[in-house]
């Protein structure tokens, strides 16, 4: 029994006791599960999740943008998924969307704002370019100023913008240092998007608090370096792994589709070296990526060697601690937040259970 009042967990009983006479009683009954509300570590509420979600966010005007993110976050929040990081949209429109917004009819969202791209660089439509150190501090100081929680940084190029490549590295070792320094200063967390072998390398480096993608890509192909993981491992950096896949759909990504094989070995690996996974399915970027494709990433995680449990963990406590809301969010305990999700069977049995959602509370409040 969870009891919830003003959007808080007050008390947790595993004993059968009755409910207190004021409360209002939901009964779901002996076959199911209660969870914490899950965490996706890597989202874009902004981007609309087609083919052409970057002409979209790049070219449309800031109300139709507003509503894509609008309607992303509701999709979220009805597969489960009460918390999301944002790590990229346009004008600091995740920042208007939860101002705007209810809490209660939104995930809650952990927001970077425009990540911090080099000139012409990786998402650079989204207005972040940023180069030198005056410019580089001087970025990470307007995310503090309109609100953010987090500093998204392109260590290297993507796969999504005409002209670049994800083999390139945007900033040396010493440019992420400064760009950590500066926002551990101002009291924000750090997230380096990373596909290059040298790129991951330097962002560990320098201190950010999780890796995004992790991808170790080389012109051939895919290169794991231990060295690099092992001092993930030992640092307790988080890796923030890009899974999940809308049923019926495959990667379309040319940089991706030639080395899916060889990024799944990878992905495999990671998993089992013990390194902090979380899930970030970059929800929004293709079409692939559609806003609710959170619960296949954990099928996903399952199906590559995470235990269960190890699976619902990174989900819930340790996206949590990514994220930088651990005790709130990802836990039933008095004093976190009532992010609630009651599932139709175990997860634990078989993970596929997050499918089969019964309600979702947000903040207390029913929303499915």
């Amino acid at each position: 029994m969870v009891l919830v009042e003003d959007g808080v967990i007050r008390d947790v009983d595993f004993t059968g006791a009755a409910a207190p006479e004021y409360a209002t009683v939901t009964d779901f009954g002996p076959d199911e599960w209660l969870l914490p509300g899950l965490i996706d570590a890597h989202v874009h509420l902004c981007w609309d999740g087609t083919k052409d979600a970057v002409a979209h966010v790049a070219s449309d005007d800031r109300e139709t943008v507003l509503e894509t993110a609008r309607a992303s976050a509701a999709t979220t929040l009805q597969g489960g998924v009460t918390t999301v990081r944002d790590l990229g949209d346009r004008d600091y429109l995740s920042l208007a969307l939860r101002e705007q917004v209810p809490s209660t009819e939104i995930p809650e969202i952990v927001a970077a704002g425009p990540p911090i791209t080099a000139r012409g660089g990786h998402c650079h439509f989204l207005g972040g370019e940023a180069e030198g150190a005056d410019a580089l501090r001087a970025a990470v100081r307007e995310r503090l100023e309109q609100g953010c929680d987090v500093v998204k940084v392109m260590a290297s190029g993507g796969n999504v913008t005409p002209g670049s490549n994800s083999l390139d590295q945007q900033y040396d070792r010493s440019d992420l240092r400064l760009i950590v320094d500066e926002a551990y200063r101002l009291g924000l967390r750090t997230a380096a998007h990373a596909h290059a072998v040298q790129a991951i390398a330097d962002a560990v480096d320098a201190g950010f608090d999780t890796i995004e993608h992790f991808s170790f890509f080389t012109p051939d192909g895919v290169d794991l370096r231990q060295e690099v993981l092992d001092k993930v491992v030992r640092g307790g950096t988080f890796v923030s792994l890009t899974v999940g896949m809308m049923p019926g759909k495959a990667p379309t990504l040319p940089a991706v589709v030639a080395r899916f094989a060889a990024m799944t070995e990878l992905v495999a690996k990671v998993i089992a070296s013990g390194a902090r996974v979380v899930p970030g399915t970059d929800a929004g970027a293709t079409s692939g990526k559609r806003h609710g494709v959170y619960p296949y990433a954990l099928i996903q995680l399952a199906e590559l060697g995470m235990p269960t449990r190890d699976v619902l963990r990174a989900a819930t406590t340790e996206a949590a601690e990514a994220v930088g809301r651990g005790g709130h969010k990802g836990v039933l305990r008095p004093g976190a937040d009532a992010d609630l999700l009651v599932l139709g069977s175990s997860p634990v049995d078989d993970v596929s259970a997050v499918t089969d959602i019964r309600a979702v509370y947000r903040a207390g409040h029913r929303v499915r």
